[in-house]
């Protein structure tokens, strides 16, 4: 009890408050209000975790590997680059690296899930980084055609959340990789806490229906227009 005590003491008040405790113009944002949101994540942060699963016999197709037995079924979370250049689809951007686990595991037939999350300026604005939102992209990797590529500069545009990774760009001496997007299936959102955010599933065709003017118009908890420094991406 000592230890709630403290704890209560410590954290502000109003993160107990419930939706009726607080200003009578409060109301929790809608799934079409949350999908925009998501976009907007998906339009400032360029770094997630891909997840995947190692397929059935995993250890004994790639013995240079040395890996465990039975790894067959086991998830795994790994940091990954994407970036948000196709906007009209909101399907990520990225850059597959051939000898990476992530796009190993989804070549022998695992599915893939790319998690994102809300990093604000500073979480003064909010006790808990628990209140912020994140969410997961359940969906399927699409090779995008060269021709494609070229004609969108999706290069350009993924070098501008990326400018470190012309080094493993497609034809480089250190790695084989390839474009691929992300095509989204399903979306799972977690806005914040339940009592001030939505969540839970946004359909799919919310999710693409978001629009490039409702992105831009939107700001995220504790994002302020000035600190917006990925605009001149626009």
């Amino acid at each position: 009890m000592r230890t709630v005590s403290l704890f209560a003491a410590l954290v502000p008040q109003h993160i107990f408050s419930n939706p009726s405790e607080t200003p009578s113009d409060f109301r929790i944002p809608t799934v079409h209000e949350s999908a925009i949101q998501a976009r907007r994540i998906l339009h400032l942060e360029s770094i997630g975790t891909l997840s995947t699963v190692f397929p059935d016999g995993s250890s004994s197709l790639l013995p240079s590997e040395n890996r465990p037995s039975g790894l067959g079924g086991s998830p795994i979370g790994l940091m990954d680059y994407f970036a948000d250049c196709e906007p009209a689809t909101g399907n990520p951007t990225i850059l597959a690296i051939s000898i990476a686990t992530s796009f190993k595991n989804v070549a022998a037939g695992s599915n893939i899930t790319l998690s994102l999350r809300w990093h604000p300026p500073s979480l003064a604005h909010a006790f808990s980084a628990a209140n912020l939102p994140r969410y997961s992209l359940i969906g399927h990797l699409e090779s995008i055609d060269p021709a494609v590529v070229e004609k969108e500069g999706l290069t350009s545009c993924w070098l501008k959340y990326h400018s470190d990774s012309v080094a493993w760009l497609p034809g480089n001496r250190i790695h084989e990789s390839h474009w691929v997007r992300l095509v989204v299936d399903e979306v799972y959102w977690i806005g914040g806490f339940g009592d001030r955010a939505y969540i839970g599933w946004i359909p799919v065709e919310e999710w693409r229906n978001v629009t490039r003017e409702e992105v831009e118009e939107c700001r995220l908890p504790g994002e302020k227009k000035a600190w917006d420094w990925k605009t001149w991406i626009n």
